[in-house]
């Protein structure tokens, strides 16, 4: 213990300004990310504001079981499983492929048009992304008339079909996210020895192959680090797009935990209803996060720790 708080010192009596830089981050983290978990507390009181944390009733885990209980809880749960599963399988590996044919442009100004075209949406606002979708999926809208033609899909309110929903909702988030995801898979590609590629060429391997045997191989691990990640929030959806799109002919389909949170803690004023099911996902999703991590370091020695 000792030897690594004097080799702490030392590097940072050595690299005094990078401490510095990272302070602000430390900050952050704790103020917003650690210290505001003393407040998970209230999942096991019966929390009432005006009583404060220190004299509201306990109550045990009372609040776990009549989310486990209840009769939603099989209908959230299994929409945000599916929806993740969906982005998991269509959202992930686009990103991966865009930068792939990204890399394969040759042109400097038409690559950087396209990725400056890609990376837009993310950078737009969620109220204006979830509004275009209204617009463009209403009985009259862009997207309705395109099913209309293509498939014959009569021409309603899509967003009024509850088998509708998640599809619209995955490709709504491809399109905002994945020139913006692809970002670190390109700056992987770009550290790629440039001496393969030449001995592939030398060898007569086509584009396709090289991506095939030399790309994808180099960004390998990154691609699992992230995976890894994405599987750590698999009961985790951002409740925004959903509360601005979703409405109550939909909820079979829709509903998912965070917006039942949104639900129950804030406007049926649960609060400790809805602490309890936040730490529920918090600890179901540590357990995928050290399971999918123990098993890629099992199977290809590639991990987050």
């Amino acid at each position: 213990m000792r030897l690594v708080s004097r080799s702490l010192m030392d590097n940072i009596v050595k690299h005094p300004i990078l401490y510095v830089m990272a302070l602000p981050v430390l900050l952050y983290y704790a103020i917003f990310h650690y210290f505001p978990m003393y407040g998970v507390i209230i999942a096991f009181q019966d929390y009432v504001p005006g009583r404060g944390i220190a004299e509201s009733d306990w109550v045990g885990l009372k609040h776990f079981k009549d989310f486990l209980s209840d009769v939603y809880f099989l209908r959230v749960l299994k929409n945000t499983i599916v929806i993740n599963l969906y982005l998991l399988i269509f959202a992930f590996p686009f990103a991966i492929i865009f930068a792939l044919l990204l890399n394969e442009i040759v042109g400097q100004k038409f690559r950087k048009l396209t990725q400056t075209v890609t990376y837009m949406p993310h950078f737009i606002s969620v109220v204006v992304i979830c509004g275009i979708m209204l617009d463009f999926t209403k009985s009259t809208g862009l997207i309705t008339h395109m099913l209309h033609v293509l498939f014959g899909i009569d021409p309603v309110n899509l967003l009024s079909k509850v088998e509708m929903f998640k599809p619209l909702f995955v490709g709504m988030s491809i399109w905002q996210e994945f020139g913006w995801e692809s970002i670190i898979y390109f700056a992987a590609i770009a550290g790629v020895n440039p001496s393969l590629y030449e001995a592939a060429m030398i060898d007569g391997a086509s584009r396709f192959k090289r991506a095939i045997h030399i790309t994808i191989p180099s960004i390998a691990p990154t691609i699992i680090i992230l995976l890894i990640l994405k599987i750590g929030n698999l009961l985790s959806l951002g409740w925004e797009k959903i509360i601005l799109l979703y409405n109550p002919m939909i909820y079979e389909s829709a509903d998912v935990i965070s917006t039942y949170v949104y639900r129950r803690g804030l406007i049926m004023f649960e609060y400790s209803f809805g602490s309890s099911v936040g730490l529920f996902n918090s600890i179901i999703n540590f357990i995928l996060l050290i399971t999918a991590n123990y098993l890629s370091r099992k199977l290809n020695e590639t991990s987050l720790w």
